[in-house]
């Protein structure tokens, strides 16, 4: 059984990160996100200017602080592929430096475009508790077009086995922020 929604409001969908019980785990594969929330941001950031009040990125921050102070763990691998995107720079820049000091553990798998890590799907998710699924849509620009709730299993021990091999060859934000790179935050 599933269930779809096609907003990044959709009550059910905001309601996982409230109720999940141990872990929230998001893979993103993809190199822009467009997503009305870091518009004006992303605009900003590609204008030269300096990162000033970020409401999307501090409800987020907020979500990841409560979630960490209750004992949980939120993390996520992202797969990015050199040379950096802009957007990947904007979100290292904006929003990753701020959420891991919110706890949040981000880490990244560093590749070139022709060389995807074998073990990893080009496919976007969120996995709550090892066992609630959510698989996430984008269209070619990164737009959002829609979630779905899987709850078949052999998928979701899929998603599992997908985030260990992303999680165990992947570095911290802070490591990759730290090293020096043409083009990185």
């Amino acid at each position: 059984m599933t269930r779809s929604f096609t907003s990044l409001d959709d009550d059910e969908f905001n309601r996982l990160f409230r109720d999940f019980r141990y872990t929230a785990y998001r893979l993103e594969t993809l190199q822009r996100y467009d997503v009305s929330y870091e518009q004006d941001e992303f605009a900003r950031f590609l204008a030269g200017e300096t990162r000033g009040e970020f409401p999307g990125i501090a409800t987020w921050c907020d979500t990841v602080r409560a979630a960490v102070e209750a004992g949980k763990r939120m993390h996520r691998v992202h797969v990015v592929t050199e040379p950096l995107s802009d957007y990947v720079r904007f979100e290292c820049g904006w929003a990753y430096e701020h959420t891991v000091e919110a706890g949040e553990d981000v880490r990244l798998i560093v590749v070139v475009a022709d060389d995807w890590p074998a073990a990893l799907p080009h496919y976007d998710y969120w996995l709550f508790d090892s066992s609630h699924l959510v698989a996430m849509y984008y269209d070619e620009e990164g737009r959002f077009l829609s979630g779905e709730l899987i709850s078949e299993p052999a998928k979701i021990v899929e998603a599992n086995l997908w985030r260990d091999a992303a999680v165990s060859t992947s570095i911290p934000y802070r490591t990759f922020a730290g090293q020096s790179r043409p083009g990185s935050p």
